[in-house]
């Protein structure tokens, strides 16, 4: 994989870093690898048809289904690949889109509660779903779906948040 496209799959998360308030990441969260076996088996499927679709006269309009079947495997891909969660010790933010990108993001102040739910396949497989409650319920932080080592992840977020909380207390209202 050439350096430029492995670039293009790994959004950039530095540039979203608040450096003049001395943010730092505390934890970077890719998807599982979980979410890619469903773009992976598509793709095969449809490399199979491709090679089916190639043996016969008529049968054009299989290669372009085969075909059709792996590029969109590729886009569930990319777009999986594309998406990143990020905790830092101001904030968590989250970074998605292939062609249109988008981020959101939350103050780690506003994190009331985090539920961490993992089903009988991710307790298996090592990963489960974060849900985020705040004050504002419908931002784009809410779900945090396949994340890995969920224990080891929802610890460091309830550790960052408890930093922070406590450091504001010992401040003092400003």
């Amino acid at each position: 994989m050439s350096s430029a496209f492995a670039r293009w799959l790994d959004p950039p998360v530095g540039p979203h870093l608040m450096r003049t308030h001395d943010e730092v990441i505390v934890d970077e969260v890719r998807r599982h690898w979980f979410v890619f076996v469903r773009p992976a088996a598509q793709a095969w499927v449809g490399l199979v048809v491709m090679v089916w679709g190639g043996f016969g006269a008529q049968l054009d309009l299989v290669v372009l289904v085969g075909l059709a079947l792996v590029l969109w495997a590729a886009w569930i891909a990319a777009r999986e690949r594309r998406e990143v969660f990020v905790v830092t010790n101001l904030r968590v933010f989250r970074l998605s889109g292939v062609f249109n990108t988008r981020r959101a993001s939350m103050p780690l102040t506003r994190i009331l509660d985090v539920t961490l739910d993992k089903p009988l396949h991710g307790r298996m497989l090592g990963f489960g779903h974060l849900t985020f409650e705040s004050a504002a319920q419908e931002q784009g932080l809410r779900d945090i779906r396949y994340v890995g080592r969920p224990d080891r992840r929802e610890h460091t977020i309830q550790e960052t948040v408890a930093h922070v909380v406590h450091r504001q207390a010992v401040r003092g209202p400003r």
